[in-house]
């Protein structure tokens, strides 16, 4: 059986595209359309979405605007709604398993505690890539300690050439910054702006493999 999941605020699809290799059917949802998303978008606000139609899906994920949690670049972005506490109690009253995703100083649980909350920190390292890219997911069921980070290496950041040259042999030396990202965050059809606020697709794969399945299907 394939689950059918809920991908709010689905931008041009890296969290989506992780769950679709896990196996499950994705479906976006984002106020405007994202022709580069490789998944069915509805164009629609995301909460009113998921307050009217959540329950129809098996499992929802979101990723809010995290421009106003990020702690690095805060002072460089637009300020965006924080929409954190709005979204989870949508989540919530839909009775589906969900997972919220985010950056950094973000408010989200990221480990599991006595109280029932369950939630990880996701590192590139962790899955191998030349990144750290370090998110927040904070979910209603829970999940396994991911595989161990390195920082050991030099790592490469979407906003400076810091680490790139160690990592563009990888993909071939002529390749530019930008480019090098893309690869090495395994979103090569994305938009420059869209690579540089994407999840990459294996934290969401981890995710969607650990889901215990029979949990989810659940009434």
């Amino acid at each position: 059986m394939i689950l059918k999941l809920l991908d709010l605020f689905c931008c041009e699809g890296g969290a989506g595209t992780g769950y679709a290799r896990a196996g499950f059917h994705v479906v976006g949802v984002d106020i405007k359309n994202y022709p580069r998303n490789p998944h069915p978008i509805i164009v629609a606000d995301a909460v009113d979405y998921c307050r009217a139609h959540g329950h129809e899906y098996d499992i929802i994920h979101a990723s809010p605007p995290c421009q106003s949690y990020s702690r690095a670049f805060r002072h460089m972005a637009k300020p965006q709604p924080m929409l954190i506490d709005v979204i989870r109690k949508a989540l919530v009253e839909t009775g589906k398993p969900w997972i919220i995703e985010n950056v950094q100083g973000a408010p989200l649980t990221f480990e599991s505690d006595l109280f029932g909350a369950h939630g990880v920190l996701l590192c590139g390292t962790m899955f191998g890539l030349q990144i750290y890219r370090h998110r927040l997911f904070e979910t209603s069921f829970s999940l396994p300690y991911p595989p161990a980070h390195n920082h050991s290496k030099p790592a490469m950041n979407p906003f400076n050439n810091a680490g790139w040259h160690h990592i563009r042999t990888t993909h071939g030396i002529k390749h530019t910054p930008e480019k090098v990202w893309r690869l090495e965050m395994e979103v090569s059809w994305m938009s420059q702006k869209g690579a540089r606020e994407a999840v990459p697709p294996r934290y969401t794969e981890w995710i969607g493999r650990h889901c215990s399945l029979s949990k989810l299907l659940e009434p």
